[in-house]
């Protein structure tokens, strides 16, 4: 089959998807559940694979974590769709109504994208959760993995999309795409694909970006950052930023760059490097910073500008929180940024003047996650600001067409002035 075929085959797939009810979807849902965990040894097997063939290959170890695939993430993939399960239907919502007349009623109403294409590295289970968006969302879909991750996606593929027909959605609704001669033919059917979602590296994103005509939603980098404002409590901020760099350091809401108020960072400095190297984190500091650690290695202007995706973290002293804030908006991804602090008016400077699709206060930056906030799951993190920002769930996969509703209401009576426009809100859904 042609990719020309493959796509009309998925976009015919996606307009009657869209039309399928939430108890549909969510049979559908349930079906995948029991599938995944009827399959769950066939889908390790595929995996131990894969993480036997990237290893010989000299795939980077922050890949090789987010490749594996084990029973524990079977556990919470399942988990996911469950919990997904039991969020509403986000088709079919009004979102506004009016009365434009008498007898003359507009509605927006949500509705799905149509058909998206998700091109995701190393991490299998991103292909779940995806995939389980989509068909929840309505929408059509096209899934390309990394080919260190082959083996896990073709057992994976399989078992979602046939499940997911056997419980009744339309044949042809997800593909799965394999080659990187696929990608570069993908780019090119804006007449078939309405959005792509890219996951990857930032050089990777800015190729999909300059190459296609197709809208692209998500994020090149995850350069997050953690400020400890000089009124922080010291044990909060030593606990806070441990868990945001190492609780899980190949993920892109990590915090790469600590930002601490000079007035702390003598005390708050000493006990974080001790529960840094009881983790094996390699620390850079500027030179105030290694002052005060001199054990330190130097940090250069380059390590405020790198997503590490491991056990490394730069630390540079500031005067102030707007110097923090300036910082975070000069060299920052507009990913995930958090400050901790007693203070709640400089929480609230912060949180207004951080660029970020996520602002914290006293937090871990690795809540920043589509199912830790309740959407079920995510299909990436977007840092632009067009449509979805944040974390990306069922909301972020839907958009809205207005519908009006007439009694032979023609515009020439209103250019005549034989009937005036009233455009009274109602407070009312949109049914027939």
């Amino acid at each position: 089959m042609s990719m020309q075929e493959l796509l009309e085959k998925v976009k015919k797939a996606s307009i009657q998807l869209a039309t399928v009810d939430a108890e549909l979807k969510n049979r559908a849902l349930a079906r995948i559940a029991v599938a995944l965990e009827e399959n769950r040894s066939r889908i390790v097997a595929a995996n131990r694979e894969d993480l036997e063939r990237s290893q010989q290959e000299g795939l980077a170890a922050p890949l090789l974590k987010r490749l594996r695939f084990d029973d524990d993430k079977i556990d919470e993939v399942i988990a996911g769709i469950h919990s997904l399960m039991e969020l509403p239907d986000p088709v079919g919502r009004t979102l506004l109504a009016t009365e434009l007349d008498e007898g003359l009623e507009l509605y927006r109403v949500t509705c799905p994208i149509g058909v998206i294409g998700v091109i995701f590295e190393s991490r299998p289970d991103a292909l779940v959760q995806i995939s389980a968006l989509c068909l929840k969302s309505g929408n059509g879909v096209l899934l390309k993995g990394g080919s260190e991750a082959r083996e896990t996606n073709r057992v994976l593929a399989e078992v979602i999309i046939r499940a997911a027909e056997e419980a009744g959605i339309p044949a042809g609704w997800a593909a799965l795409l394999e080659t990187r001669a696929a990608v570069t033919e993908m780019l090119k059917m804006d007449r078939y694909i309405d959005l792509i979602i890219p996951r990857g590296s930032n050089e990777f994103v800015r190729f999909i970006m300059d190459n296609s005509r197709i809208p692209v939603l998500g994020h090149a980098d995850g350069i997050c950052h953690c400020y400890v404002d000089e009124d922080a409590d010291l044990d909060m901020a030593v606990r806070v930023v441990v868990d945001s760099k190492t609780q899980y350091v190949a993920v892109c809401n990590a915090t790469e760059t600590l930002l601490v108020h000079e007035k702390i960072a003598p005390a708050f400095l000493p006990l974080l490097y001790a529960a840094l190297q009881s983790k094996q984190v390699e620390v850079r500091g500027c030179p105030r910073t290694r002052e005060i650690v001199p054990a330190a290695l130097p940090a250069t202007p380059e390590d405020w500008r790198t997503e590490y995706l491991d056990y490394i973290l730069s630390i540079k002293v500031v005067d102030s929180l707007e110097e923090a804030i300036e910082h975070i908006n000069t060299y920052g991804s507009g990913h995930t940024d958090s400050i901790v602090t007693r203070d709640d008016k400089k929480a609230a400077r912060f949180m207004d003047g951080v660029d970020a699709g996520n602002v914290f206060w006293n937090c871990s930056t690795r809540f920043s996650d589509g199912f830790r906030y309740g959407f079920g799951a995510e299909v990436g993190i977007s840092t632009s600001k067009i449509h979805a920002r944040g974390p990306v769930g069922l909301d972020g996969l839907v958009i809205y067409k207005y519908k009006l509703i007439g009694h032979g209401h023609v515009v020439d009576d209103y250019a005549r002035k034989v009937r005036i426009f009233k455009h009274r809100r109602l407070e009312k859904e949109f049914f027939l």
